[in-house]
């Protein structure tokens, strides 16, 4: 296949008696349009036309024509910049008349903020905010200082975006976002954008303080004041929709450089601007109103509404870098509408307003439990990448704690043990770097998030193993430096969290499923069954490491599965281990719920000619297996657990209305954490509602065929709630 310049198809024959001849003089070139044409007619959408040397891999490999996400060349009004310019598509001024001038311009900032909240979303950098032919030559808007200052600050802004996302490398989730195709990111003079920009905004403020001022008189009779355009009736609206748009591009620039400054320095003057960004796109979307008004019936109307006004903006041509950029994706690009830019740009601010709220709290537990409820916000990619930034600096949390002090403090040591000599240990600077890593993946996408943590599990258990044979060694050594006691507690302590810590991530492995809906209703019993079976380890590996730090450890710990279901009552229960157990018997009792129901045929497993409940169970929990996590877990001991699950067994266990006391008993422990307060009201209320369901089931479901039970999650994100009803 090839395509002409003017469009045309054509197509390569070959000349008799040869099987393959390239393209020259012994070629016939003959136009198939024609053949093109009737091909289409009888050719449904989908189908494939189909030769001998012509499979269906090749088919996938050819060039669609006409197709612009395949043909760049059929969407190309202009082959080069130049061809643009001096056919008008970018002029300067942008018009004779000043009026018409402004409203231009305010069109292009409005235009370019939906081109970089389309970058923001994925999209690539060449076909987005510099399809702005005004970027692309800076030099020729020098003699528009509006415009010139404006196009300044967005190249500014770009790279200031494009450097946080590149270094934080958390652009593999969208590969084209750090791609520049040799765009004119950094010009000469641009370090300067804030000092023309308030030049700027000074002159327009002026205009607007004597558009007040003089409100019974023209404002072309005001002394030494030049308007803005030639409708005096217009100048303030004008005025003001120039202003809120200049001062939000000043305060976002501000707070990127604000937050960017190490050690969390900048928190505090960035979370200023942030108030005065949103306070701005308030502004800017009041200004629609007038925008509109005063365009009406004067513009090209925009169908895709990529301006506050509804007008098309000039000077833009997202096909022209596809031409100048090789390497530029050729697909058309769907510019996100100004209002949905706008309330992006909100959601992105308030997602960056929670990271400077951040405490710096010197503790591993609090900055993953941050990392977590703030995932819950669904960020994007800008505001994620600050928050890793944030976090880890020069291999350090927060640019401020190594990560054997971080270490230490969290498995529960002496402050002083954060100096020790055998934080050198090569397998506990392997430990470390592990600890970054997590930090790492913690912000990322859910999707990424889950596959990394699942690799991640593998690396941690084998640390673990590499520890606990480095400090045997050591220990059996008798002339070793470390041999002593201290260092035998040390090593004994962060064992014990990177056991425990290897089980948070098994669990946070296992409820991403649910966000990400990985999980089908017919699977929700060997999840649960798997959830628990974690917990269960969870629970043990905090128990064990909080009476081991308060000194109280007692020899008689008990090693079953079940030793935190049926712990005695003689001495008071850590809250964090009591906060677990609610989650342990709730999840215990989804699972029997589940296996019930199915034994009794109440839910009917689909006959699926591809995949075994066997199967899909390795499938779901590969990762875990490989990892060990917990030992000797095997689809057998799931079936051995479910197998007999039955409605009456079920009621006498109880286990939501173990959940619901325990959850009752935990919020004692935590009344100055809203956060794990919620978590246990939500606890309670699965609890409740599915102890409810469970007797309704039991009494009713025998005798009443058309009961149906259904499962939804409008109490907890990832433990099921049971809807009972009558078909």
């Amino acid at each position: 296949m090839a395509q002409k310049p003017t469009d045309e198809a054509a197509f390569g024959v070959a000349m008799p008696g040869r099987t393959s001849i390239p393209s020259g003089e012994d070629s016939v070139w003959a136009d198939v349009s024609p053949l093109l044409q009737a091909a289409c007619q009888d050719l449904q959408e989908g189908e494939l036309i189909r030769g001998d040397n012509f499979n269906l891999f090749a088919a996938m490999s050819a060039l669609e024509i006409m197709d612009p996400k395949m043909d760049s060349g059929i969407v190309c009004r202009y082959y080069s910049l130049e061809e643009a310019i001096e056919n008008g598509a970018a002029p300067v001024p942008l018009s004779v008349d000043k009026t018409t001038d402004i409203r231009c311009t305010i069109d292009i900032m409005d235009h370019l903020l939906a081109c970089e909240a389309t970058w923001h979303k994925g999209h690539s950098l060449a076909q987005t905010v510099y399809s702005c032919l005004y970027l692309l030559q800076p030099d020729r808007t020098s003699s528009h200082a509006l415009l010139h200052s404006y196009c300044r600050i967005i190249r500014a802004t770009c790279k200031a975006v494009l450097s946080v996302v590149s270094d934080a490398r958390t652009h593999e989730e969208e590969d084209l976002f750090t791609m520049a195709y040799g765009l004119p990111l950094s010009v000469d003079g641009d370090d300067k954008c804030l000092a023309m920009l308030n030049a700027v905004e000074e002159t327009i403020s002026r205009q607007l303080r004597a558009c007040k001022s003089s409100s019974k008189r023209r404002v072309l009779e005001v002394a030494d004041i030049e308007p803005l355009q030639s409708n005096p009736d217009l100048e303030e609206g004008y005025c003001k929709a120039l202003l809120c748009r200049l001062r939000f591009r000043k305060h976002l620039y501000h707070l990127l450089m604000s937050i960017r400054r190490p050690q969390g320095r900048g928190l505090e003057l960035a979370r200023k601007h942030i108030v005065s960004c949103i306070s701005e796109l308030d502004c800017i979307l009041k200004s629609s109103e007038f925008l509109k008004a005063s365009a009406q019936g004067v513009c090209e109307q925009n169908i895709e509404e990529t301006t506050a006004s509804g007008c098309q903006a000039i000077g833009f041509d997202a096909s022209l870098n596809c031409r100048s950029s090789a390497p530029t994706p050729p697909r058309s690009i769907k510019i996100l509408s100004w209002k949905k830019a706008v309330q992006y740009f909100v959601k992105l601010l308030q997602d960056l307003d929670i990271i400077c709220s951040c405490s710096l709290d010197p503790s591993l537990e609090a900055a993953l439990h941050f990392m977590v409820k703030f995932q819950k916000s669904h960020p994007d990619l800008v505001a994620r990448s600050h928050l890793q930034l944030l976090l880890v600096q020069d291999g350090k949390l927060y640019g401020r704690i190594p990560m054997f002090a971080l270490i230490t403090r969290a498995a529960g040591l002496p402050e002083v043990t954060k100096d020790h000599d055998i934080q050198k240990n090569e397998f506990l600077v392997q430990l470390g770097q592990l600890v970054i890593n997590l930090l790492k993946i913690l912000c990322t996408n859910a999707a990424w998030q889950r596959r990394k943590l699942g690799k991640m599990l593998q690396d941690w258990r084998v640390i673990y193993v590499q520890l606990e044979l480095a400090f045997k060694k050591e220990f059996g050594e008798a002339s070793n430096p470390y041999n002593d006691e201290s260092c035998f507690k040390i090593f004994q302590q962060i064992l014990m969290w990177v056991e425990e810590q290897t089980y948070w991530i098994a669990y946070r492995f296992l409820i991403l499923g649910f966000e990400l809906e990985l999980y089908s209703v017919h699977d929700y019993c060997m999840v649960y069954w798997y959830i628990y079976t974690i917990l269960i380890k969870l629970a043990e590996k905090t128990h064990l490491r909080i009476v081991m730090n308060s000194g109280t450890a007692k020899k008689k710990a008990k090693k079953k599965k079940d030793s935190f279901k049926d712990v005695g009552r003689d001495f008071q229960m850590p809250g964090a281990v009591l906060f677990l157990q609610s989650q342990i018997y709730l999840a215990e009792g989804l699972c029997m719920m589940f296996a019930a129901l199915k034994n009794e045929h109440i839910i009917r497993a689909p006959q699926s000619p591809f995949n075994t409940e066997h199967e899909i169970f390795i499938q779901q929990f590969e990762l875990l297996r490989k990892a060990c996590l917990p030992d000797h877990i095997s689809y057998r001991s799931f079936k051995e657990s479910t197998t007999h699950a039955n409605f009456s067994s079920l009621v006498m266990c109880d286990y939501f209305k173990e959940a619901q006391k325990i959850a009752k008993d935990a919020k004692s422990c935590f009344a100055n954490d809203p956060d794990k307060m919620s978590e246990l009201r939500r606890v309670e209320q699965v609890a409740e509602h599915n102890s409810v369901a469970l007797n309704l089931i039991c009494r009713v479901g025998a005798i009443d065929p058309s009961l149906e039970v259904s499962f939804e999650f409008n109490h907890h994100p990832f433990f099921a709630t049971a809807i009972v009803k009558r078909s």
